[in-house]
């Protein structure tokens, strides 16, 4: 399995490319906060959001349509999550039917809780993808580090996502081998066979996590990552993140005032 579909694009060379990667971090904090906290009424905050995040994402050169068909892979989520608001929002009703004995009733406020939250949950995703598809997970990890997220999170994040593309392959190894032994059966047997195989996975997820410290500290681990590369800030990033986090306050501004 390819793992670098996350960060294929990182890469190239753009203004936002160049962004020390706590730089980024904090713009993304920032933007994401200012998107949770905007009423659902104010749509012409909503569009400056996203004209702010569509600029970055042009400046970027990243591919666009790469760019909203990753967007879009949220959305099932977050429908799976919120589509019951409309129907327990108090408000004027839209529709309403009867499932048995119960009257279900939909909301015009409810629906629009629920577009709003998809609003906030699509722009949220796009800052992420910009920020995963401009910055190598091994520079994000450091930028973490060095912004003081704890030590032990950035390290767990390191092994999972070094480790979730080779756990990946051995579900795969595991299924082919299934399949050519003529995978089939009644259900029971099925769901049996698949049990059996999610222990096994465990089983060597375990041996090998455990190999793999032994192997650490046979070579001198002691908790913190180092690397070659060195995080640098420089004028570019003041300059970016003064003007970022200026538009973003007076857009969070002009919502507080007009709620």
């Amino acid at each position: 399995m390819k793992h670098s579909f996350l960060d294929q694009y990182s890469d190239r060379n753009s203004f936002v490319h160049r962004l020390d990667p706590r730089t980024k971090l904090v713009a993304v904090f920032l933007f994401i906060l200012a998107v949770a906290l905007t009423s659902p009424v104010m749509w012409p905050v909503f569009a400056a959001y996203f004209i702010i995040i569509a600029t970055l994402i042009v400046l970027s050169s990243v591919p666009v349509l790469y760019v909203l068909k990753r967007s879009l892979v949220i959305i099932p989520f977050v429908l799976l999550i919120a589509i019951f608001v409309p129907f327990f929002k108090e408000g004027e009703a839209i529709t309403s039917f009867n499932i048995w004995t119960w009257q279900v009733t939909a909301t015009y406020h409810g629906l629009q809780v629920l577009v709003t939250i998809l609003v906030k949950a699509w722009l949220s995703i796009l800052s992420l993808i910009l920020l995963t598809s401009t910055t190598k997970i091994t520079d994000l990890l450091r930028g973490l580090e060095q912004l003081r997220l704890p030590r032990v999170m950035v390290m767990v994040l390191s092994f999972m996502y070094r480790y979730i593309f080779i756990l990946t392959d051995e579900v795969m190894s595991m299924k082919q081998a299934r399949d050519s032994r003529n995978f089939g059966g009644n259900r029971l047997w099925q769901i049996k066979t698949i049990g059996n195989m999610a222990g096994t996975l465990f089983i060597r997820s375990y041996e090998r996590g455990e190999r793999v410290y032994d192997a650490m500290l046979a070579r001198g681990f002691d908790g913190q990552s180092r690397t070659l590369h060195h995080l640098s800030f420089g004028l570019s990033d003041l300059f970016f993140g003064l003007s970022f986090g200026l538009v973003v306050i007076l857009t969070c501004i002009f919502n507080f005032i007009h709620w």
